[in-house]
């Protein structure tokens, strides 16, 4: 498979991804509007440094959106393109605007379980702490929700903000329990919201707290982390 081959394959499975918070919502660059982008946009896609900043010379809007409210920010993210990504951030374009789903592109990232550009977006001040999606969540729900737990370190060194409660009356800590499968991932997920000083004492909208909701799933590992962490 060619890179670009890879890079729509990977956005398709992406725009399908995941239910609950963080996945759903978000709708990658399909084949027929990346094939129709143009200008900033199309050389955001493909990682075209040298039109990138040719464009940027001859005054090119940087903000400009396609028909779901992507900027060039939101399409280089979705491509993987960390070099486009410090060519349009050193000439101005916004890190932190919301596209019509209201997802970033640090959240796009987080989703991805896409370390490299994630870790560009942070280092280019791109923030960790936005509210985004319509379950009015954070980045770091979505990842902890899909056990990227990589991802959920930078998120949290970046002061992603921990016990942030969607509106579906989670944390992150508790999407770690409900959303995810219990595994060695979402087991080093828990340990790192843990480490980091995550409350197990917020519930979810029945009242359950995480040791309770580990224990209705059966999640021995992590019933184990919960209690030597003091969750009651």
């Amino acid at each position: 498979m060619t890179t670009v081959g890879w890079r729509l394959a990977c956005a398709l499975a992406l725009s399908l991804a995941g239910v609950g918070t963080g996945a759903v919502a978000q709708v990658a660059p399909t084949v027929v509007e990346t094939a129709q982008y143009q200008g900033v946009q199309q050389a955001a896609w493909r990682g075209d440094v040298p039109r990138l900043k040719a464009f940027i010379a001859a005054g090119a809007d940087l903000e400009m959106r396609d028909a779901h409210g992507r900027t060039a920010v939101h399409i280089a993210t979705f491509a993987r393109q960390g070099d486009a990504l410090r060519v349009l951030a050193k000439a101005g374009a916004s890190l932190d605007r919301l596209e019509d789903d209201r997802y970033d592109a640090v959240t796009i990232a987080s989703v991805a379980d896409d370390v490299p550009t994630l870790g560009v977006l942070l280092s280019l001040g791109a923030s960790a702490r936005q509210t985004t999606s319509r379950y009015d969540g954070t980045a770091l729900i979505a990842a902890a929700h899909l056990g990227h737990d990589e991802v959920v370190r930078r998120l949290i060194a970046a002061d992603a903000p921990l016990d942030h409660v969607n509106n579906l009356h989670w944390t992150a800590l508790i999407e770690s329990i409900v959303l995810g499968a219990g595994g060695p991932r979402h087991q080093r997920t828990l340990a790192a919201l843990l480490s980091a000083g995550a409350s197990t004492v917020l519930t979810d909208r029945q009242g359950n707290t995480p040791l309770q909701l580990a224990k209705s799933r059966g999640y021995t590992a992590m019933v184990e982390q919960l209690k030597a962490a003091g969750a009651k």
